[in-house]
């Protein structure tokens, strides 16, 4: 007991409540880890399927986030249709298409900034911008991608 100004005051003993803390082990590397609900992806995003047909002689692998008008040359499908797309897979992940293989596949907007450099240097700026698509047309066409 304790006093102050002449009163008797309880003092109330505090116990701290500890929670046990749920304690992770340490992830083994490679390891996965999945969500218990399955994840979707690109459910807000335009799709279109297209028909690709490798028409040379090597194997050609396009990744995810490729934009995929830019793919190989070798590759003939509908290119127009193509800009501004990519392929609806996983990130990480790629598709592979044989010498003379054809395959339909599912391609997603892009998303973010819509701006696409590099790649084999045919769009060069903005996705939205109807001027930037003609002249990767043109491009695609002097250079002689298949489809373009």
């Amino acid at each position: 007991m304790k006093k102050t100004n002449g009163k008797t005051k309880k003092r109330r003993s505090q116990k701290k409540i500890i929670k046990k803390k749920e304690v992770a082990r340490p992830m083994m590397p490679g390891e996965y880890v999945l969500a218990s609900e399955p994840v979707m992806c690109n459910t807000n995003r335009k799709t279109v399927k297209i028909t690709v047909k490798n028409k040379g002689d090597r194997p050609c692998q396009i990744g995810s986030h490729t934009h995929f008008f830019e793919v190989n040359r070798a590759l003939d499908f509908p290119r127009e249709k193509a800009f501004g797309y990519r392929l609806n897979i996983p990130a990480g992940t790629s598709i592979r298409f044989e010498p003379g293989d054809s395959k339909e596949v599912e391609l997603c907007e892009i998303g973010g900034a819509r701006v696409c450099f590099g790649f084999n240097g045919l769009t060069m700026g903005s996705l939205n911008s109807s001027m930037v698509m003609r002249a990767a047309v043109e491009k695609a066409q002097k250079q002689g991608f298949n489809g373009a």
